[in-house]
């Protein structure tokens, strides 16, 4: 069965947290699920890299209407010219949620899984109730 799996985080991080999210992205894509994310640079760069070196599918909903942000690791690029308010795109398109690391737009993104009852774990992110805590990308 296809799942779509979100994977949300900065467009800028560590090198840390960088290797965290591409392979993250190897195991989605080892499994067959689809890889959605934001589409950008830092952690949506690093997993989408990852799944489409495991011949996965990569899906980005950008949050401009051009698409210049968009990493070059994706299959599907989704232009929106919403900005920010991509990020419940981003949640809905997805049946679960990983986030890791991440600043404001990561924790809009944590909010609404967590609202939309979605399960959604993280990695070296936001404490936040409800919100499962892993420390690699195996758990």
């Amino acid at each position: 069965m296809k799942i779509n799996v979100g994977v949300i985080g900065g467009y800028q991080c560590s090198e840390k947290d960088y290797n965290t999210a591409y392979h993250l992205g190897r195991l989605i894509a080892r499994e067959g699920w689809v890889l959605i994310c934001g589409g950008g640079g830092g952690i949506m760069e690093a997993s989408c890299k990852g799944a489409k070196e495991e011949g996965g599918l990569t899906v980005g909903i950008l949050p401009s209407l051009e698409g210049d942000e968009a990493n070059p690791y994706l299959d599907v690029k989704i232009t929106t010219g919403l900005g920010y308010a991509r990020n419940i795109l981003v949640v809905r398109a997805s049946q679960v949620l990983v986030a890791v690391d991440g600043k404001y737009g990561t924790l809009s993104e944590i909010a609404f899984a967590l609202n939309e009852g979605k399960p959604i774990c993280g990695i070296n992110t936001w404490v936040i109730k409800g919100l499962i805590k892993v420390k690699t990308a195996q758990e």
